[in-house]
C-alpha cells in the first residue's frame, strides 16, 4: 500500500469515505423519522416561542433566540448517537479492516468518518432553516444575530461530532463510546453550571455592612440612631465564572451581537444570558455603608449595556476549548486506530 499520496488524491480519499458513510446512513428509514421528529418538536416550540413573545409583547428577537437554542439542545442530543459508534461500529461489523487494507490511510477514515458525521448533524440544522427563517421575518433580528448565532451552532455540530467519532476509535464498544459522547456533551453543558453554583456557593468571601438608621419619636420628630455594623458571607462567584466559558449554550449567546431596547437592557435571549454571565464578573462590594439619616441623591445603577461593554468576553476561550478538546479526540482516536496495531484490547474484532 502506498503511503504517499498528492493533496488531491488525499481528498479524493476522504470524498470516497464521506460518500460510502452518507449512503449508508442516507438508506436507513430511522434516519427519516428522526428528522420528522426533530421538525416536528421545532414546530412545536416556535409556536410557543410566538405565542410567549406575544404575551410579553416582544419582537422576533425572541423567538429567534428561542429555537436557536432549542435547535443547539436537539443538536447535541442527536449527534453522540450519529458519531459515537463511527469507527468501533465498523469494527464490530466486520467493515472497517477491508478499508484499512485499501490505499485509504487512518487520517483519510478519520476524517471522513468526521465530515461524514458532521454532515449528518448538520442536516438537522437544514432542517431548522424554514423556522429560523420565520422567526427572522417575524421582525427585530438583525443580520448579524443570524450569521454569528448560525456559524457557532455549525461548529458546536462540528465539535460533538468530532468528540463522537474520537471516542469511537478510542473506546472498543459502541454504546460506551456513545454513552461516554453523551458524557461529555452533559459535562459541558450541565457539569459546568453546577460546578459554576457551587464553586461560588463555596468560595466565600466577609462582607461588613455599616448602617444608620433613623428613629422616628410621638411628636414627628426623628433622630438618627447610632451605626450598627453586621457582617455576612457572601458568594464570590467572580472567581468561578470562567467555568462556564466551555458551556455551549454560553458561548452561542456571549459570541452573538446583543441588541438593546431604549433602557440599554437586552431584547432577546443571547442577551439576556450574556448580562447574566458579565454580572458573574463583577466582584461584589465587600464594604458597604448606609446612611438613612444622609440625604443623598438616588443611587443610579449601570445598564446592562454599560455592563457588557466593561467586561471581558469569555466566548472565544470556550471554543478554544472545544477545538482543542475535538482536535485531541481524534488524535487519539488516529493513534488507536492506525496500522499495523502494536496492540488491540481483548476481544476487539479485527476482521
Amino acid at each position: 500500500m502506498s503511503t504517499h499520496q498528492s493533496g488531491a488524491g488525499y481528498l479524493r480519499g476522504i470524498g470516497t469515505i464521506v460518500g460510502l458513510e452518507l449512503r449508508q446512513r442516507v438508506r436507513s428509514v430511522a434516519w427519516y423519522v428522526l428528522l420528522g421528529v426533530f421538525a416536528a418538536l421545532l414546530l412545536a416550540v416556535t409556536g410557543l416561542a410566538f405565542a410567549v413573545s406575544s404575551s410579553w409583547d416582544s419582537t422576533g428577537d425572541t423567538v429567534y433566540s428561542i429555537v436557536v437554542f432549542f435547535v443547539l439542545l436537539l443538536a447535541t442530543l442527536v449527534s453522540p448517537a450519529l458519531s459515537g459508534n463511527a469507527i468501533n461500529g465498523d469494527r464490530d461489523a466486520a467493515t472497517l479492516a477491508p478499508v484499512q487494507v485499501t490505499l485509504a490511510t487512518t487520517g483519510q477514515i478519520i476524517l471522513g468518518k468526521l465530515l461524514a458525521a458532521w454532515v449528518t448533524g448538520l442536516a438537522f440544522l437544514a432542517v431548522a432553516v424554514p423556522f429560523l427563517l420565520v422567526a427572522t421575518l417575524a421582525g427585530g433580528v438583525e443580520p448579524g444575530v443570524v450569521a454569528v448565532s448560525l456559524l457557532v451552532l455549525v461548529f458546536e455540530v462540528g465539535v460533538v461530532a468530532a468528540v463522537g467519532v474520537g471516542l469511537s476509535g478510542v473506546l472498543a464498544r459502541p454504546l460506551f463510546s456513545v454513552a461516554v459522547t453523551y458524557l461529555v456533551v452533559a459535562a459541558l453543558s450541565i457539569g459546568t453550571l453546577i460546578a459554576f453554583g457551587l464553586g461560588g456557593a463555596a468560595v466565600r468571601s466577609e462582607v461588613v455592612e455599616t448602617s444608620r438608621y433613623l428613629s422616628y419619636g410621638d411628636d414627628s420628630t426623628y433622630d438618627c440612631e447610632e451605626w450598627q455594623t453586621s457582617t455576612y458571607d457572601s458568594p464570590r462567584y467572580d472567581r468561578v465564572w470562567g467555568f462556564l466559558a466551555a458551556n455551549p449554550y454560553v458561548i452561542l449567546a456571549d459570541a452573538t451581537p446583543t441588541t438593546f431596547d431604549g433602557n440599554g437592557y437586552p431584547v432577546d435571549l443571547f442577551g439576556q444570558i450574556k448580562l447574566g454571565i458579565r454580572y458573574a464578573q463583577q466582584t461584589p462590594e465587600l464594604e458597604r455603608v448606609y446612611d438613612e439619616c444622609e440625604q443623598s441623591e438616588e443611587e443610579l445603577y449601570p445598564t446592562g449595556e454599560e455592563i457588557i461593554a466593561s467586561t471581558t468576553p469569555s466566548w472565544f476561550v470556550g471554543m478554544g476549548i472545544h477545538l482543542v478538546l475535538a482536535a485531541g479526540a481524534l488524535w487519539w482516536a488516529w493513534w488507536r486506530t492506525r496500522t499495523p496495531a502494536g496492540r488491540l484490547a481483548r476481544g476487539t474484532r479485527i476482521a
